[in-house]
């Protein structure tokens, strides 16, 4: 079966039917406040390509009593020709703040075509994600955006946390990102500072498990978890190893930067080894032309089972930047 005729047979199909598969995101949420890092982000994006998002931040980016001023730039830009890929989300305030509805009210009409994504802060619980989801539908019905705009939601206080699976299984939630700073914080103290640079973020007990619990929701309901920053600016290799520790040992696959200087490094620790995503490709070749029955490649038996591993390398291969063979990038194009 060739590849141009896998419309019915598309492994997203085949290997997911019925199931809530993992979205493909690019595996570094960049965010930036003002509007000349906002624009310097989006000069690198265009490029490097979409292998990372840009996020303009409506929270701690609008100065106290310029809300409305900040979300107004932020939804120009998005709707910019400076946003060449669509990749442009908004964080607004959390929903304590006397602004958040203000802050879709000035974006959704004005932005929201072009949304992939609105970031909600410091949810308290799986009520208050369901209350500032349900705006954005208000919204964007009123608007006539046909097309839901997925929420991502920082998991970053105590009762998020205990409601995070239910979080996670909320319809509409795309990514869960661990908010480190404010969570360390919420402890009064009781959990050191040193907990929020590295190595004691990822040896903590307490912070070891808000990360595991998150990644563990995420991963289970269909949805992205997302890492938290690292405070390292300039030393690469330090940015480099918290990302690959993040996804190696903690099953993130995404992370947020805060600075330019780590794009790139984050970018090199998610990806996958280009062997094995050449591997990849040959057996999800392979398994098409076999319908999707089981085959050997290279003398081990694969069947459905290792063909969604596969297919989910692929996708990260291709949110990363690693180059695949045109045959499997016909069936990211369909």
């Amino acid at each position: 079966m060739s590849v141009s005729d896998q419309s019915a047979a598309h492994p997203s199909r085949v290997l997911f039917s019925g199931e809530r598969q993992l979205p493909s995101l690019p595996a570094v949420d960049h965010y930036a406040g003002s509007e000349k890092l906002i624009r310097k982000a989006l000069a690198l994006q265009a490029e490097l390509g979409p292998v990372f998002d840009v996020t303009c931040d409506c929270e701690d980016g609008a100065a106290a009593g310029a809300e409305q001023a900040h979300a107004e730039m932020c939804a120009e830009i998005v709707m910019s020709g400076d946003n060449r890929h669509d990749r442009v989300g908004v964080r607004i305030h959390d929903v304590t703040h006397h602004h958040w509805r203000t802050d879709l009210e000035i974006l959704i009409p004005r932005a929201g075509s072009r949304l992939p994504f609105v970031t909600l802060p410091k949810p308290c619980c799986a009520g208050d994600v369901r209350t500032q989801l349900a705006a954005l539908r208000e919204i964007e019905h009123r608007c006539g955006i046909e097309r839901p705009i997925p929420v991502h939601v920082l998991i970053e206080t105590h009762g998020a946390l205990h409601e995070v699976w239910e979080i996670a299984a909320i319809d509409g939630v795309e990514s869960l990102d661990f908010g480190l700073m404010d969570f360390v914080s919420a402890h009064g103290g009781a959990i050191g500072g040193a907990a929020m640079k590295s190595p004691g973020q990822f040896d903590h007990p307490l912070v070891r498990r808000a990360k595991c619990e998150i990644a563990a929701a995420a991963l289970a309901n269909g949805v992205v978890p997302s890492h938290n920053v690292t405070t390292e600016l300039r030393d690469t290799g330090l940015i480099r190893a918290d990302a690959s520790r993040a996804r190696h040992e903690f099953a993130f696959l995404r992370m947020w930067s805060i600075h330019p200087n780590q794009i790139e490094p984050i970018l090199d620790a998610m990806r996958p080894d280009f062997a094995e995503v050449s591997k990849a490709a040959d057996i999800i070749l392979a398994a098409i032309d076999a319908d999707w029955g089981p085959i050997q490649h290279e003398g081990t038996l694969h069947d459905r089972a290792s063909y969604r591993y596969y297919w989910s390398l692929l996708q990260r291969a291709r949110s990363t930047g690693v180059p695949i063979c045109g045959s499997v990038r016909a069936l990211f194009a369909d």
